[in-house]
């Protein structure tokens, strides 16, 4: 790989905490904000499939999926968000929908299938993929859930893994001692985990780079040679809609530098803008109308280096 150049010094409304325990892994106090309880109502989410009963009216009553913008589209009333919501939430948004057009409408919902109560679990784990569940698993449930991990057969000779991260929503993740957890010597790092976590376990000499914010597959990458800014767009899905295509910002930890640029200056393209990436940068896209980011930057070691983001202002969803 060719030398990757630096990243501009000037950082306009970004503020960066260095790590200065050095070490590879969350501390206790991050991981202790991370874990907190799941709500204690199941909230609707995309692929869940509900039936709808709209009593002397058969007419309006059917099944309906919970789309992935949240979204359900009722007869009469028209489209309405379910996504987030709580059965008895989604009860009431629905008779509101309806008595627009009908006097005091009497309606039932039941969730015949709760699709969205999943993780996704990959990297080296003998069976990666999405994970149903019941009740929500920890980390070591997922873990054993998804065939545990690799001691023989093929890449054997990589099975010794030292960390694992869960990403939670756009902007959240810890990274914990895999080696601890499995040897049972710090109970806190058998994290509760939540519907919608993404779980990630790479090889002990994986170098990796991260896509946060509005991308549409937030969470890590394996950097390979020559990749650039727009690769890491790519690789994560493009923006979504609520991405604001002129604040990119690309994260450098390792030099404490950024660069924030506008989609389109890099689609022209600015040869100068679409930088090549190093281990442990960071690309972030805030959520539209939003004028500043803020980092909380944890620099793990002098070769990996990991961001775990801070809100700090408000008007930033974190799902």
């Amino acid at each position: 790989m060719t030398a990757t150049p630096p990243l501009p010094k000037d950082r306009p409304n970004e503020t960066f905490v260095v790590n200065e325990k050095n070490d590879a892994y969350s501390t206790a106090t991050a991981l202790a904000a991370f874990n907190n309880p799941p709500p204690p109502t199941y909230e609707l989410g995309p692929g869940d499939k509900l039936s709808i009963t709209f009593w002397r009216r058969p007419e309006l009553s059917g099944e309906h999926v919970v789309g992935p913008d949240g979204y359900i589209s009722l007869p009469v009333a028209g489209p309405i968000k379910l996504g987030s919501l709580g059965r008895e939430e989604a009860h009431q948004a629905v008779t509101q929908a309806f008595a627009r057009f009908y006097e005091t409408p009497l309606i039932s919902i039941e969730v015949t299938d709760y699709v969205s109560n999943r993780i996704l679990i990959l990297g080296r784990v003998t069976n990666p993929g999405a994970l149903q569940f019941t009740n929500p698993p920890t980390l070591l449930e997922a873990i054993t859930l998804a065939g545990g991990l690799p001691v023989g057969g093929t890449g054997a000779e990589k099975a010794t893994l030292t960390r694992c991260a869960v990403f939670r929503g756009r902007d959240r993740v810890v990274w914990v001692s895999l080696k601890d957890l499995l040897a049972g010597r710090n109970l806190a790092l058998n994290l509760q985990l939540r519907a919608g976590d993404l779980v990630y376990i790479p090889d002990a000499d994986d170098q990796l780079v991260y896509a946060l914010g509005q991308v549409n597959g937030p969470g890590a990458y394996n950097l390979s040679p020559e990749m650039t800014l727009l690769d890491i767009i790519a690789r994560a899905g493009g923006l979504t809609e609520d991405g604001d295509p002129r604040q990119i910002t690309l994260v450098r930890p390792s030099e404490n530098a950024s660069m924030t640029v506008d989609l389109r200056d890099l689609l022209r393209p600015e040869p100068q803008l679409n930088v090549s990436l190093s281990q442990g940068d960071v690309l972030y896209v805030p959520s539209s109308g939003l004028g500043r980011v803020g980092y909380l930057m944890r620099q793990i070691n002098p070769v990996t280096s990991f961001l775990i983001f801070t809100q700090t202002f408000t008007g930033i969803n974190s799902d």
